[in-house]
């Protein structure tokens, strides 16, 4: 029987060996079932408020099922410029929003090109670079920090952590602003959340109305930014909507979001094979081929322990073995987790790690000239479609001159 976990919904009733047994690993799949579910509820919250949600391309950039995705979405939100192209591209007709902490002279004329929405991080950009997108016909905006933290336990993530180069404070606003500057301004932009709720999100949302709601009376738009969970299962749809509304409604202002994960969110795997199981004293070890560092690097970063089929993670989560999973690095912390199994897993069983369609094949690397999983896309009958073919050339590629002087 299928792991009950959203992560494992969309594989039915069947086991990961009866549906990714064929395939070679290490390799990510990308089901597409679970991608349109997910589609579908953004869409229903579109249609209900009229407000108009991006895909935020920095967690799930994997433009092979953008069109698959672009009835549902208004567009797409970038962090840079080369985001910004393949929005605009992968993408066609909708629009492409862009934020960068800071952008760059040399590349700010060709972001143009593609941007239809182009957001500032600080009175000083956007006096350096507003007047050249809003001269080219770019709806311009700034970023704020409402100094509401709603976060727990990661303050480096935290965009409103005391002294968080993100965001504009009101008391930089006030310092820096003048009515030439604030003339430039088409809409402000907040983003304060990591996979959270609804609630959180009204809070940020009191604060900003608090901090920054005289100069949301002159706007034409609100960005809630990204970090909404809004396809998790326990996510409040009802309260997001009264958010959006009361915006709406205060202001006069037609609300964006731009979430990365709940577009993705549940919707892809990483499939592995163990390679070899050693016992250290108390600790059993299982190698995979796949790896943290490499394959999934948010494990560390974050850092969090990924779903698992079949065995949950951590000691006290019941009875059985527990085993620490790990990748085939010379990386002593190239460990996955610890997971408790019935019994131990054998060299070339299948494990199936979920929720790996965000975060993983935009990040993933080539450390100790590891070979990049190569991505396949699950279709709605069950079919899969291989979108990569990843190779030495790869890793090499981005060493060095591919000739030899």
């Amino acid at each position: 029987m299928a792991d009950p976990r959203p992560p494992f919904a969309a594989l039915g009733d069947k086991t990961p060996e009866a549906v990714f047994g064929g395939l070679p690993t290490p390799c990510y799949v990308i089901d597409e079932g679970a991608l349109l579910h997910n589609a579908e509820i953004l869409k229903r919250v579109q249609d209900d408020t009229g407000c108009r949600i991006l895909l935020a391309q920095k967690a799930f950039s994997n433009y092979d099922l953008y069109g698959l995705l672009a009835p549902y979405l208004a567009g797409t939100e970038a962090s840079g410029l080369f985001e910004a192209r393949l929005g605009c591209e992968e993408m066609p007709g909708k629009e492409t929003h862009v934020f960068c902490g800071a952008y760059r002279d040399e590349e700010f004329p060709e972001l143009l090109e593609y941007a239809d929405h182009v957001v500032f991080n600080s009175v000083g950009q956007l006096k350096k670079f507003g007047p050249a997108a809003k001269n080219a016909g770019k709806s311009v905006g700034l970023r704020v920090n409402p100094e509401c933290s709603t976060q727990e336990g990661h303050a480096i993530y935290d965009p409103c952590a005391p002294g968080s180069r993100l965001g504009v404070t009101r008391a930089q606003f006030d310092a820096g602003m003048t009515p030439d500057l604030l003339s430039l301004l088409d809409g402000l932009h907040f983003h304060t959340l990591c996979e959270q709720n609804a609630d959180d999100l009204k809070t940020t949302l009191d604060a900003v109305a608090d901090r920054f709601g005289d100069v949301l009376s002159g706007m034409k738009w609100l960005n809630f930014g990204g970090g909404h969970h809004i396809t998790r299962p326990d996510y409040d749809i009802g309260l997001l909507e009264s958010c959006i509304r009361f915006a709406q409604n205060e202001w006069g202002v037609t609300v964006y979001l731009e979430p990365g994960e709940a577009v993705a969110l549940n919707a892809g795997f990483l499939c592995a094979r163990v390679l070899d199981v050693t016992v250290n004293g108390q600790v059993t070890n299982v190698i995979l081929d796949a790896s943290a560092a490499c394959h999934m690097p948010d494990v560390i970063e974050m850092p969090y322990v990924p779903p698992l089929y079949g065995a949950p993670a951590g000691e006290s989560a019941g009875s059985g073995v527990t085993c620490r999973l790990g990748g085939p690095t010379c990386l002593a912390g190239d460990v996955i987790g610890d997971y408790v199994f019935d019994k131990p897993p054998r060299e070339g069983d299948l494990l199936v790690f979920g929720d790996m369609a965000i975060y993983t094949t935009c990040k993933n690397n080539t450390f100790n000239g590891m070979p990049l999983p190569d991505i396949y896309a699950r279709k709605t009958d069950g079919g899969f479609v291989k979108l990569t073919a990843f190779g030495y050339g790869d890793f090499k590629q981005r060493l060095g001159s591919p000739k030899r002087p």
